[in-house]
């Protein structure tokens, strides 16, 4: 038996017991007639002691041999602390050493394996395994196990069977880039990696299954930043006999289980938004509610002058930053050359001070009276003190550049509070996008998303203008899981890939098995899929994925660890059939 505890759990209570621990050596202080050495493991860490007087000679000398992340075993008795600890479970007590085995001598690791490391994210990406017996990885990886083991229940408690789909499939030119597996038995074609068990977790509802659920590893080769990864895992739901109150109800209350039993945090109905509202508003289809700012368009106040800059703008549009009256000019320039950035591309921002005295300050006093600027305050909802933010231009760039705008006043005022979570519902997608490069409509979600009913007449006339029976849930700013209705009528899904500019021959070929299932008595059926590193990323008071993802890649999608992706020799090459130039 290697150990009989381990070391997060001794206290008080099990003093002059004999025990066994094991782990790795956390640091070590020699005193010359005395040896501390802290011992850790995944649970906690114990004080151990080699006294000179009350310790073997061989097993003392042994002590003085010990370096930092030794694996070591240990017998003793455990005793009361004359210097307690009282920042940890085991602060009580210490261990009085009377064996010592070293399991495995260690190197001296290339970083501190301490809460505050002095380690940088490259080395530690690179020994990755180092990093994860940190506290803030290691608890990290819990968190999510604690999330994962929430889902599951809760799931499970409602019906859904949990249900693995292939991960070799078939590949589809909708959507982001697929990950492509060349096949040795089958010369020049290929697999890929599922972007999402999509069309599988159909074919189940055809099936019969109902309620399927699956925590599935997914593969997408995009372009990466800190919230994507080229494979990421999804909570993958589906259910047949619904209509979208049946999917919203049902994943409200999941959400809502994992606020109370993983935060503590009793959450009420989530508020339902539109699209077009959520753009309108926001200018993102994303929004953080933690806070206000919400959009004011000023067009009707604010071109009737001759400020040439906003009379020839489709659109004025600005926000409210509370209590930011105060700002400095040079702190005002600051937030002008932020949204001048080319991340953000504006080309200036007005802004109007509401004093507290009732009057108004702007860098336009040149062309608007205080009248004037008391209405753009009624407009965006300011009040006295507050700072209001402008800027104008091209319609759906100009709210996007605001949007960005919005969040950093809201990061740089301390708004946006890990701890406060803001669940919303946003409804009523547009079915369709229209792409001018390639001259043709896309799926705003994925091809089988079905359109709302009352707007299926205009499928024909007007398809821009179709609404999807699509949803998507947004959290702290987030969109943390997004879904739909599916189209479960072959004529449906078939004049929807007419939509998409897909021929009928390559429809068939692309789609024709879930089409023909189709004609076999698919039930109405719809479902959602939730982000789980997204989601557990937030939960856990961040928003960058990697920090609860064991082993992930870096920015350009290597892992550092492994060194992959690498190449492959030229005999597996041929045996692939693949000749590279």
């Amino acid at each position: 038996m290697y150990r009989s505890h381990t070391c997060g759990e001794l206290n008080a209570s099990h003093i002059n017991t004999e025990v066994t621990l094991a782990g790795w050596v956390q640091k070590s202080r020699d005193k010359g007639f005395m040896i501390w050495v802290d011992v850790r493991d995944r649970y906690g860490l114990t004080q151990l002691i080699f006294d000179e007087k009350r310790t073997d000679t061989s097993v003392f000398e042994k002590a003085k041999t010990l370096g930092r992340e030794f694996v070591i075993q240990v017998k003793g008795t455990v005793i009361e602390r004359e210097s307690k600890n009282p920042n940890i479970p085991t602060g009580e007590i210490e261990i009085l050493v009377s064996e010592l085995n070293i399991l495995n001598e260690a190197m001296l690791p290339p970083f501190t394996i301490e809460d505050e490391t002095d380690g940088g994210e490259d080395i530690r990406m690179k020994y990755r395994y180092l990093d994860i017996r940190r506290n803030p990885v290691k608890n990290n990886l819990l968190f999510r196990h604690k999330v994962s083991m929430e889902v599951r229940k809760y799931l499970s408690d409602k019906g859904f069977c949990d249900i693995e789909t292939p991960y070799l499939i078939k590949s589809t030119p909708e959507g982001a880039r697929d990950f492509v597996v060349p096949s040795r038995m089958n010369e020049g074609q290929f697999y890929a990696l599922p972007q999402s068990p999509q069309t599988f977790k159909q074919l189940l509802m055809v099936g019969g299954m109902d309620k399927y659920f699956q925590i599935v590893k997914c593969f997408r080769d995009e372009d990466l930043r800190a919230d994507r990864q080229p494979e990421f895992t999804q909570i993958d739901c589906e259910m047949a006999f619904v209509e979208q109150e049946d999917i919203l109800d049902m994943f409200e209350g999941l959400t809502r289980h994992l606020l109370k039993e993983i935060k503590g945090i009793e959450v009420d109905k989530f508020p339902r938004i539109t699209y077009d509202y959520a753009m309108k508003t926001y200018g993102n289809d994303k929004p953080d509610i933690r806070f206000g700012m919400k959009f004011g368009e000023l067009n009707t106040v604010a071109q009737h002058k001759d400020f040439g800059v906003f009379n020839s703008s489709e659109l004025v549009v600005g926000i409210a930053a509370p209590g930011c009256a105060s700002y400095t000019r040079k702190e005002i320039d600051a937030l002008i050359d932020w949204v001048k950035r080319p991340q953000i591309g504006a080309s200036g921002m007005v802004y109007v001070k509401c004093e507290e005295d009732g009057s108004f300050k702007s860098s336009v006093d040149k062309f608007y009276d205080q009248d004037d600027l008391k209405k753009w305050a009624e407009v965006t909802n300011a009040k006295a003190g507050d700072l209001i933010l402008v800027l104008s231009g091209n319609a759906d760039k100009t709210r996007t550049q605001l949007s960005a705008l919005r969040m950093e006043v809201a990061t740089r005022l301390g708004l946006r509070k890990s701890d406060e979570f803001a669940p919303l519902w946003v409804v009523d997608f547009p079915l369709l996008e229209w792409d001018e490069e390639s001259g043709r409509y896309h799926a705003m979600h994925h091809p089988f998303t079905s359109p709302k009913p009352e707007d299926i007449q205009l499928i024909e006339t007007e398809p821009g203008k179709v609404r999807a029976n699509a949803y998507d849930m947004v959290l702290n700013g987030n969109e943390i899981g997004g879904g739909s209705i599916r189209i479960h009528d072959r004529a449906l899904q078939s004049r929807m890939f007419d939509l998409l500019g897909f021929s009928k021959e390559e429809a068939q070929a692309q789609f024709g098995f879930l089409m023909n299932a189709f004609e076999f008595g698919a039930p109405p059926h719809g479902g959602l899929a939730f982000g789980l590193d997204r989601l557990v990323s937030i939960l856990g008071g961040q928003e960058t994925i990697r920090d609860f993802i064991a082993f992930p890649k870096n920015n350009s999608g290597r892992d550092v660890m492994i060194d992959a992706p690498s190449k492959i020799d030229d005999k597996q090459l041929e045996e692939l059939h693949i000749k590279l130039k």
